[in-house]
């Protein structure tokens, strides 16, 4: 039988058990915010997963929270959250993973600014790579960020800092981003669940887009009920925002078991020559089984949309320059993000509308394979975690080739903008987390977390 949440140690406690500790009485705020900087200070140098802890402020939030009565208790009151670096967090540098800004933001971004308001402790910023470009998380100005299954691997990226901080037990959640991939591929390498929800379910105000067309904002999460939690506090648009999406509902209701679905699953990556390993393989196939025997109709099937590489590539490149451009000393940024910026001088606005406009038809392509199936079900990443280090001494080409097989099943969703989330499957045969993607049709996220949730329970 498992303890109960009192006899646990802070750093066991997903986010609503985090909550109902403090909101019991078994615990003060200040008690978890304690716990939380005392594992930050335990691990982070060797996992080098925070760029900024806010210590001092953190414990400041906690004595006011501290201090409410109970009617004012909100949805994640007392949670410590760590925050993304291209998030606007007040009195802090929004860095992009870079070295090129110094000037403190002088408000909270609209997610934060919800979190805070949901009772949640901005704990600090984490690592990501420069502008997110590459699923891992290092760069000149940041060192490298490990992964805490096994120091000598990464833990993908670009959220790998938030990931790190999440796997470690140092907060129970975080904000990340995916624009390619970035919050499901440091789920997968770490063992977390990430849903990479639909294109504008998340503000990413007070700037109007994330990489274009392809960036959304999310948690990562050790559990699929507190992304649901999350993701419920922070759903929602701006008059400032390029793309929105009509509301859905609560996710928290939809944790319950659902309706039996049509699952489609899938091992090809659609990209030439590229092939999963057999670890990812055996863990779709082990899924695949698990819900056939829970009553689901389980199929082979064969997605039927465009090679999405000449929609993504183009927003790729305008999503960098876009960032580059707009941070306060160009010279600071690393040599291969100024080549990167370089290599993209083609991506005109022209381009970048077209790219836009080609992604929404390959989006119409999948809109009618979820005539066919409910939900598709693949690998998340065609590898395995690569040892920290991959972008040491990588130039532009290097770091694009070793991207591949980390996006290889995640970017065209983002081409796409239908929801998607990583969803833990056990270890692999090298004693590292494995997981499944699962993919919904658009505003589908309800559908993947009462998927996720079942998927869950089971494994």
């Amino acid at each position: 039988m498992a303890r109960m949440t009192s006899d646990r140690p802070w750093h066991e406690l997903d986010a609503h058990d985090w909550r109902e500790r403090i909101t019991s009485g078994s615990a003060t705020t200040v008690d978890g915010i304690r716990a939380s900087l005392q594992r930050i200070d335990d691990l982070d140098d060797s996992l080098n997963a925070f760029a900024v802890v806010l210590a001092d402020e953190a414990l400041a939030a906690a004595r006011t929270l501290d201090a409410l009565p109970d009617s004012e208790h909100g949805p994640l009151h007392g949670v410590p959250i760590a925050i993304k670096e291209e998030n606007d967090v007040a009195g802090c540098v929004t860095t992009f993973g870079t070295s090129a800004n110094r000037t403190p933001a002088s408000a909270d971004s609209h997610i934060v600014a919800l979190l805070r308001k949901a009772g949640a402790i901005i704990i600090g910023k984490t690592r990501m790579p420069e502008f997110g470009a590459w699923p891992f998380t290092e760069s000149a100005s940041g060192g490298i960020t490990r992964n805490p299954v096994d120091p000598s691997r990464t833990p993908g990226g670009s959220s790998g800092g938030t990931a790190a901080a999440v796997a470690s037990g140092m907060v129970p959640a975080g904000i990340g981003g995916d624009g390619g991939g970035s919050i499901r591929i440091p789920s997968d390498r770490c063992g977390l669940f990430g849903l990479k929800p639909q294109r504008g379910r998340v503000s990413p105000a007070p700037y109007p887009h994330l990489w274009w067309a392809l960036g959304t904002i999310g948690p990562l999460t050790r559990t699929v009920r507190d992304s649901a939690l999350i993701y419920d506090v922070i759903s929602g648009s701006t008059p400032t925002d390029l793309f929105t999406t009509e509301p859905i509902g609560s996710l928290v209701g939809s944790l319950e078991r659902g309706p039996r679905l049509r699952i489609g699953w899938s091992i090809a990556s659609g990209t030439p020559g590229l092939h999963p390993h057999p670890d990812n393989v055996a863990a779709v196939h082990r899924i695949s089984e698990l819900l056939r025997s829970a009553g689901h109709t389980v199929v082979e099937y064969h997605p039927k949309h465009s090679d999405p590489t000449a929609a993504f590539v183009p927003q790729f490149f305008a999503g960098i320059r876009s960032e580059a451009q707009a941070v306060e000393d160009y010279s600071a940024l690393e040599q291969r993000t100024r080549s990167v910026y370089r290599l993209g001088s083609w991506v005109t606005t022209a381009v970048r509308e077209s790219a836009i406009r080609r992604g929404e038809r390959i989006a119409g392509q999948a809109d009618r394979m979820f005539d066919d199936v409910d939900v598709l079900l693949t690998p998340t990443v065609a590898d395995r975690p690569r040892p920290a280090g991959v972008l040491s001494g990588a130039g532009p080409v290097r770091a694009l080739i070793s991207s591949r097989p980390s996006i290889a099943y995640t970017a065209v969703w983002n081409v796409t903008g239908h929801p998607a989330a990583t969803v833990p499957a056990g270890l692999g045969t090298d004693g590292l987390p494995v997981s499944v993607q699962i993919v919904g049709p658009r505003n589908g996220e309800p559908r993947l977390i009462s998927l996720a949730a079942e998927i869950e329970a089971s494994v």
